[in-house]
């Protein structure tokens, strides 16, 4: 990766687009045309399986589209799509085999999650052919989102915290290679897992930083946030201090040619990448707690729900978090609200006990 590290992901991301633009069918192209510049080239990607595997679907198991191909499968064809299609179509990828390039054959599944995600990627494509009059109804408006389970904030308490900096400062149940690397990566790995916890900022958001990116005479730094929008966040005096005592480790590493100015560095001297991190973390998470399978995003949870529990502000939390709409953090964080207030009305007193 060279130093414009989101250019560069935003650039491979595009080239995606284009390559799997060649496996849909033909009209499809003005589609993610249309949806450029409201939806990122990585949302875009993901699109494109989704609705490749959607025609898929079709083709192979809808008897109005059997002998089509995806390159055959034409508007007039997607106008004969009906609602009962699709949600046998969500039915299908709860459990179904995928043929693999290599001609192998992989067993794949959905939740409702995933479920929720391709639902909303062949909506959007109805609507648009809807709203561009090339098909006269939008049968994807008929089928209802799968019921999403709220699932309970997973977060490191503020013991387990403390551990974890401490794992990671002495390095001392660490075993095999992990050990022998430690004196190497000991300042950069307090350094990443700080910040994570003291800003809540994403993974991606992490390793695009460059090293102009920090600025210590405010205790901030700017990040890109998902989207491609720049943010300047803000952290505490910890965090400068790990930070700090990272880049003068930096220093003495010359880094690979097209790296120079990324903030943090893998042993290969190259800026890392966002599984690098992931790894970072749980190989340091798993000598604090085997109950919670902590990632760099459980880090965020535990950031934001310390920022909620400080604040009781919502809005703050959503603003620092970087979440486009606050409802997706009073969602999330509904349950400690609910919490607040039992606990409230146990706090008052009518008589005397």
């Amino acid at each position: 990766m060279s130093d414009n590290y989101h250019d560069d992901v935003k650039r491979e991301n595009v080239t995606r687009v284009r390559e799997k633009l060649k496996e849909l069918p033909p009209f499809m192209e003005s589609f993610f045309i249309g949806i450029a510049d409201t939806k990122s080239p990585r949302t875009r990607s993901v699109y494109a399986d989704d609705i490749k595997l959607f025609f898929m679907f079709l083709i192979e198991n809808a008897e109005l589209f059997k002998g089509l191909s995806l390159k055959t499968f034409s508007i007039e064809s997607l106008e004969q799509v009906t609602a009962e299609d699709i949600e046998r179509f969500l039915e299908y990828i709860s459990y179904y085999t995928a043929v693999l390039k290599g001609g192998g054959i992989r067993s794949r599944s959905n939740d409702a999650c995933g479920k929720s995600r391709k639902l909303a990627a062949v909506r959007t494509m109805f609507s648009y052919f809807c709203k561009k009059r090339r098909i006269s109804s939008n049968p994807a408006e008929l089928v209802d989102f799968p019921a999403v389970k709220e699932k309970a904030i997973i977060k490191l308490e503020v013991d387990e915290v403390a551990r974890l900096l401490d794992e990671v400062e002495s390095g001392e149940n660490l075993t095999g290679r992990g050990k022998a690397f430690h004196a190497i990566t000991k300042a950069r790995d307090l350094a990443i897992i700080t910040l994570l916890l003291g800003t809540g900022m994403r993974v991606s958001e992490c390793v695009g930083i460059n090293v102009e990116h920090m600025d210590f005479n405010v205790n901030a730094v700017k990040v890109t946030r998902k989207g491609g929008n720049e943010a300047v966040i803000y952290f505490g005096e910890e965090v400068a201090d790990a930070v700090l005592g990272y880049m003068k480790e930096r220093e003495k590493i010359t880094p690979v040619a097209g790296n120079e100015n990324a903030l943090f560095l893998s042993i290969q001297r190259k800026r890392m990448g966002n599984q690098a991190i992931r790894i970072l973390v749980k190989k340091y998470s798993k000598m604090v707690t085997t109950l919670k399978n902590i990632t760099p995003h459980k880090l965020r949870s535990t950031f934001g729900t310390a920022l909620y529990n400080e604040t009781s502000d919502i809005y703050i939390v959503a603003d620092v978090l970087g979440h486009a709409d606050v409802n997706t953090t009073r969602k999330r964080y509904a349950a400690m609200s609910d919490e607040r207030r039992r606990a409230a009305a146990k706090a008052v007193k009518l008589r005397e006990d």
